[in-house]
């Protein structure tokens, strides 16, 4: 399953869309997909937050591009995205604390 969480402009929870509902292989997702959500609720910024059916929240190379082609997407309009976090076997693992995306 792949999830946004959106945020208001002080960081307050607007609004949780389910995006997708993957297959064994991932989940597909598609800017246009979270976006519209961001949009239709007017969210400042947005976490994405998806499941790993194998129990390992090790990111994937295709988490990593999924992620770094939403932040460009947001960027372009006006929509942070803060962390893109990936949940498996009550673990998890955010790509922002990794270091994987950002720079900050």
């Amino acid at each position: 399953h792949f999830y946004v969480v959106l945020l208001n402009t002080r960081h307050y929870v607007v609004g949780v869309e389910l995006i997708s509902i993957g297959t064994l292989n991932g989940a597909m997702v598609h800017p246009r997909e979270v976006f519209r959500a961001a949009i239709r609720r007017g969210a400042a910024a947005l976490i994405l937050a998806h499941n790993h059916p194998s129990g390992d929240p090790t990111p994937s190379p295709e988490d990593v591009q999924v992620t770094r082609r939403l932040v460009e997407a947001g960027r372009l309009m006006g929509i942070d995205v803060l962390d893109h976090v990936i949940i498996g076997d009550n673990r998890y693992r955010s790509l922002r604390e990794l270091g994987m995306v950002w720079d900050d």
